[in-house]
């Protein structure tokens, strides 16, 4: 496998949350990846493409106000576009998303970053050329709920973002990387035909069940360039590396 799916979530040169790259280090990946040769497409454009060809689909989950403010300038000076997935309970909101995982930061110095982009803001990406996805509606354990829930959650997130910009939504990614069977046949259900994971190590891609390679605030330089080595990646795809990441996970 050459092909990277690289995921992110916000862009901040403060916010210490996990889920937080710094500007600095984010310009370092995508100059990292270029150099190798990668080519920056969209995530369904990556599925499409399959694993062996040499691009690179950046992904953003949650849509934060820094993938525009920040991360827009970063990408195009390389001519990429890149992936937003939206929550659709939240462009419209006024105050800071919260679900389990982000919701220790409401309330603190912090809580500007976690404002989501506007339909608006979001139409602007679509018109650069990038591909909005949906991320469900209220960022949910999709493999918690029940079967009329979780349709619910697939089904009007991918009406209202196709209704939003005007155009079709065909991507999901499945919130905190929870899905399974069950959550891959409702989506398919649903209408999409890209599904985005938050596991590296999946040796037979489907299309509803990508693989992806979560980049986080303590991923330090050494560790970034390990985890995005086209060595790494292939080893990874592998049964030897699925192995691994199950071993790892117990």
């Amino acid at each position: 496998m050459r092909q990277q799916v690289v995921c992110y979530h916000a862009l901040s040169e403060t916010w210490p949350a996990a889920l937080s790259v710094t500007p600095a280090s984010f310009e370092g990946q995508l100059a990292f990846l270029a150099r190798r040769g990668y080519q920056g497409v969209t995530f369904a454009e990556a599925v499409e493409a399959g694993p062996d060809a040499p691009v690179v689909a950046v992904t953003f989950d949650d849509a934060y106000t820094s993938v525009l403010d920040v991360g827009l300038s970063l990408l195009e000076r390389h001519g990429w576009p890149a992936t937003v997935f939206v929550p659709t309970r939240f462009p419209h909101a006024d105050g800071p998303m919260s679900w389990d995982g982000i919701d220790q930061w409401v309330g603190g110095p912090h809580e500007r970053e976690m404002g989501c982009l506007s339909w608006d803001r979001l139409r602007e990406l679509a018109e650069r050329g990038w591909e909005v996805g949906s991320h469900t509606r209220s960022h949910p354990h999709l493999t918690q709920l029940g079967d009329a829930e979780l349709r619910e959650e697939l089904e009007r997130s991918r009406e209202e973002t196709a209704e939003a910009l005007g155009r079709d939504c065909r991507s999901i990614a499945y919130p905190y990387g929870d899905v399974d069977d069950r959550v891959v046949a409702a989506a398919e259900a649903a209408g999409y035909s890209y599904g985005a994971t938050l596991r590296a190590s999946i040796p037979d891609p489907a299309p509803l069940r990508w693989p992806r390679t979560g980049i986080y605030h303590g991923d330090r330089t050494w560790r970034w360039r390990v985890k995005l080595s086209p060595s790494v990646v292939r080893a990874r795809a592998s049964r030897v590396g699925a192995l691994a990441d199950r071993v790892r996970g117990a």
